[in-house]
């Protein structure tokens, strides 16, 4: 099959982040099968574009961890992160400049697959598939618009209006959608108005290629200075949805009754500046900030941990997500703090891989740290309970598999 996908966050070389597709597109070429990507030049966390893109429109290039796979760079604005309307026009501007890569830079595909947010990637799916007569795939990633409704980063009324008829054409255009967990199966379907017969859940998945367990003794833990602490790590975004400041309330609370935590938090988003200088005011220095680190290197970061979080705001709307990095943590054999409730908190404790705290509860988060720092056994089995249940079910190669099944049926 000739396979296009439309991802506007598409990772590049040694870019930290979700690496879904980057795997997908890997296995997908593995199995002969030859794979386009039209992607954005701005990075989602960081919101701006490297060098190599400056000044640029459509860039074709390829990464040597991905042979075979075309990857068409297309402009997006660089107002990204300055607010939710240079986000917007960021949405906007992939708009136009993927379609001119998906009309000048490409063959018939036979299928095309565009994965959101942003819901802006639905018309250049619809536009393309029309122009060469091919079946589409969309791919919820997270329920949007109501994601950014109920956050509050999504206010305005006109762009609301919008948002929701874009997802509406994404819905009734598309031959088939995927989801990534059970509950936006169950919204799509009972809210939505889509088929059930036409959707699948093939979820985010554990990378057990490139995240391995090792050695919590490691160089990582030299470096950082963390000899004899308990370590608890975060990774991902530290944008407004995930609410990171809940964690230096932990780190605040704790100084006396857990000396020896350390708060590792890696990565990068629009909060961060902000909360940098709120631990530095507070005089935390429990709480250790690192940049976000290509995909290769988070293992290293993850063994070097007692235990890793994942944390959100509390709102219903995140109930119905999977955070990848709890893919991670389990594929590196680490217990799991999970502060979101829904289908995370189910899947964590289905494995036996960690504990629940309600989300931005310090008191409960203190708890659950005290609990894992006392039973170094516990730790141990959580972590291999995790693995096993992540390798059994959830290897990205598996979930690989099970999309090009879909794909072929499509495609006949």
């Amino acid at each position: 099959m000739k396979i296009l996908l439309v991802h506007q966050y598409f990772l590049g070389k040694d870019d930290a982040g979700g690496s879904r597709w980057n795997q997908f597109a890997k296995y997908f070429s593995r199995a002969g099968h030859e794979v386009t990507i039209l992607a954005g030049m701005v990075h989602y966390a960081k919101g701006t574009k490297a060098p190599q893109y400056k000044g640029k429109f459509i860039v074709e290039e390829e990464d040597p961890q991905l042979p075979g796979v075309k990857i068409i760079r297309c402009h997006v604005s660089e107002a990204y992160n300055r607010s939710f309307l240079g986000r917007f026009w960021a949405y906007l501007s992939f708009f136009f400049s993927s379609m001119c890569g998906g009309l000048l830079k490409i063959t018939r595909p036979d299928v095309i697959i565009a994965t959101s947010p942003p819901l802006t990637v639905a018309p250049t799916m619809w536009l393309l598939s029309r122009c060469y007569g091919c079946a589409s795939v969309f791919e919820v990633r997270d329920l949007w618009p109501e994601s950014a409704i109920d956050t509050g980063v999504l206010k305005s009324k006109p762009i609301i209006w919008l948002s929701y008829q874009l997802e509406k054409l994404a819905y009734r255009t598309a031959d088939w959608v995927n989801v990534l967990t059970p509950a936006f199966e169950e919204a799509l379907v009972s809210r939505k108005g889509v088929a059930a017969t036409r959707v699948s859940m093939i979820p985010n998945g554990a990378d057990l290629d490139i995240m391995k367990p090792g050695p919590k003794d490691n160089q990582v833990r030299r470096r950082l200075g963390l000899a004899g602490k308990f370590v608890v790590s975060y990774f991902g975004a530290h944008g407004r949805a995930n609410r990171v400041g809940q964690l230096l309330d932990v780190a605040e609370q704790a100084k006396s009754a857990l000396p020896e935590l350390r708060i590792l938090l890696v990565g990068d988003g629009m909060e961060k500046p902000a909360l940098v200088e709120d631990a530095r005011r507070r005089g935390l220095d429990n709480v250790i900030f690192v940049d976000a680190v290509p995909k290769d290197q988070v293992c290293h970061y993850i063994n070097a941990s007692d235990a890793c979080t994942a944390v959100l705001m509390k709102n219903d709307t995140f109930k119905t997500v999977y955070p990848n990095k709890v893919f991670d943590y389990m594929s590196c054999r680490r217990p799991v703090i999970i502060a979101i409730d829904g289908v995370a908190r189910k899947l964590v404790q289905d494995a036996g891989a960690g504990l629940y705290v309600e989300p931005e509860n310090p008191a409960q988060f203190i708890a659950a740290v005290k609990q894992l720092q006392a039973d170094p056994a516990l730790c141990q089995k959580m972590g291999d309970q995790g693995y096993l249940h992540a390798a059994t079910y959830y290897s990205r190669e598996g979930m690989a598999k099970k999309y090009l099944a879909v794909l072929e049926k499509l495609t006949g």
